[in-house]
């Protein structure tokens, strides 16, 4: 389980002779196995505050807790290591190395994280068939459809059973069918194995699936509700 707190978080870029705002006083609590999607058009700030809570990128100013844990006061060695061991990350590239096979794919972090070879081969194959992928274990990226591409990303990053994932468009390059089906291996995760889901999304498809729903516009968090998730077969 995973609870992030944020307080007073300011971000700012320089684009050419302009400052443009990413994060403007942003407060926001999330408790753990809390499913949360963060709405907004581009430039909004919902990629920025996604970013600033996995330790991607470190606010100007404010605070970021997990668990208790100061996160924008971390060293950079910590730092790794706790997203390393706790946050899953998922990308709209997926970013998956195209020269290992999916299983290869999904052992990597355990690799990095120094799990036995034996037990992390019996962990990828385990999740892989979890996300629908049983018997493409040896296929490489480019012999894998957009959406099998994206459930090897998620497969990666949820194969240790991280607190926290951070998806930032996880349905930007998927037809209906995939991102429906993403979104329902979401919610089961979330229901099931008490991950804490956050989502950087303006795909209403995706919005459907939240329990909470944050909306952001130019920095700074304007709405913040409460909403009953629809079924897959509803979307």
């Amino acid at each position: 389980m995973s609870s992030i707190r944020c307080v007073q978080l300011c971000k700012t870029f320089q684009q050419g002779d302009e400052i443009i705002t990413g994060l403007d006083h942003v407060n926001l609590i999330i408790g753990a196995d809390e499913f949360v999607c963060l709405s907004g058009p581009s430039g909004s700030g919902k990629t920025t505050l996604l970013n600033a809570i996995g330790g991607l990128d470190t606010p100007d100013s404010g605070e970021i807790h997990m668990d208790g844990i100061r996160v924008d006061q971390l060293g950079k060695g910590p730092l790794a290591d706790m997203r390393l061991h706790n946050i899953g990350f998922v990308f709209q590239a997926y970013n998956l190395i195209p020269v290992l096979t999916a299983q290869e794919n999904v052992e990597f972090v355990m690799q990095v994280q120094g799990v036995a070879a034996q037990q992390r081969a019996s962990k990828a194959r385990d999740i892989l068939k979890e996300v629908d992928l049983e018997g493409m274990e040896d296929r490489k990226p480019a012999q894998l459809s957009g959406g099998q591409q994206q459930r090897v990303a998620v497969a990666r990053a949820i194969v240790s059973r991280p607190r926290l994932v951070l998806a930032d468009e996880p349905t930007a390059n998927l037809d209906s069918v995939a991102a429906s089906q993403l979104m329902n291996l979401f919610s089961h995760l979330n229901q099931n194995h008490s991950i804490t889901f956050i989502i950087a999304t303006h795909d209403k498809r995706v919005m459907a699936y939240a329990k909470r729903l944050i909306k952001m516009q130019d920095g700074k968090i304007i709405k913040d509700e409460q909403q009953t998730p629809v079924l897959g077969d509803e979307v």
